[in-house]
């Protein structure tokens, strides 16, 4: 039985982007059947419809990355799919991407108990030529799981939402993301509780996929040229916010202390980044860090921005 294979993407004030991400799962080499999109931008962006699979759905109040992911979700389960392919905007599939995903599944599928929760491409970077890690949630953290090019596929927690191809077999036994979350750690959390509920994460090395990941600078640190990333105000509450809520959420035990302390020294950091390297904003990134680090480890992620 051919698998019913719906797309979503998350699009905001990127025209050029969002179409070329569309442009790119309609040359899929398996077609998709339809495409859920929701436009988060200010004004409805101009999207090119050629194969007249687009359901758009335009929200100018901006419901985030993890609301819109759960709008795709129900629609895509009542609408009885097998699978939701999700994409940021700025993701570009490689022709055969969705072929590959679809075979290493099936493939795999056939083993005895073996259930699979999210199969997702390798995802590169092509502006540092560096591989976007899923992670695994290692006692107190998440943690980039080193890229394994040798072998067809590997394991994670938590491939990165975009480009992931959710099974909604599995999706169905969870619940659904947290709007709360609005556009940071979604796929941490969603990967990780597929992942304790019994189904396998995975990572399949030969199904590539171009993403732009973030905003990302070099400098020299310590004598060594790394990348950082350089992120708004709103960005840097989010993320400081949803992963101290996390992390100290998973962790158990002594582990919920040892994570505290990783989110306070995380925080520092990156106000000492930003102290250094960011030319604007720099007082309310400041503030963002420390008011998102203080809601995250409090449980209160229902304030927003």
């Amino acid at each position: 039985m051919k698998p019913k294979v719906a797309a979503y993407i998350t699009c905001y004030q990127d025209q050029e982007s969002a179409n070329r991400c569309i442009q790119a799962i309609e040359s899929q080499s398996i077609q998709v059947t339809a495409i859920y999109i929701v436009d988060n931008s200010d004004k409805p962006l101009l999207l090119n419809e050629n194969n007249q699979l687009l359901l758009i759905h335009h929200y100018p109040n901006n419901i985030g990355i993890a609301e819109g992911l759960v709008k795709a979700l129900e629609w895509a389960i009542y609408q009885e799919y097998n699978f939701l392919w999700t994409f940021d905007q700025d993701s570009v599939p490689i022709a055969n991407c969705l072929e590959i995903l679809l075979e290493t599944y099936y493939q795999l599928s056939q083993k005895n108990n073996y259930e699979i929760g999210i199969i997702a491409p390798t995802p590169s970077d092509p502006r540092t030529g560096k591989v976007i890690e899923g992670a695994v949630f290692f006692n107190d953290h998440f943690l980039g799981l080193k890229h394994n090019n040798s072998v067809d596929f590997y394991e994670c927690d938590s491939p990165i939402t975009s480009g992931s191809l959710i099974s909604l077999a599995a999706a169905k036994t969870i619940s659904p993301p947290s709007p709360d979350l609005f556009i940071d750690g979604i796929d941490l959390d969603y990967g990780l509780r597929l992942r304790q509920k019994g189904f396998h994460n995975l990572i399949a090395t030969k199904a590539i996929m171009h993403h732009n990941f973030g905003s990302p600078i070099q400098v020299k640190f310590m004598n060594k040229y790394r990348y950082i990333q350089q992120y708004s105000p709103l960005r840097y509450y989010y993320i400081c916010r949803n992963h101290s809520y996390l992390e100290t959420r998973f962790s158990q035990g002594y582990y919920r202390f040892t994570s505290l302390m990783r989110r306070i020294k995380y925080m520092l950091l990156q106000i000492l980044f930003i102290m250094l390297y960011d030319l604007e904003d720099k007082q309310l990134k400041i503030w963002a860090c420390l008011l998102g680090t203080y809601r995250g480890l409090s449980g209160n992620i229902s304030k927003t921005w």
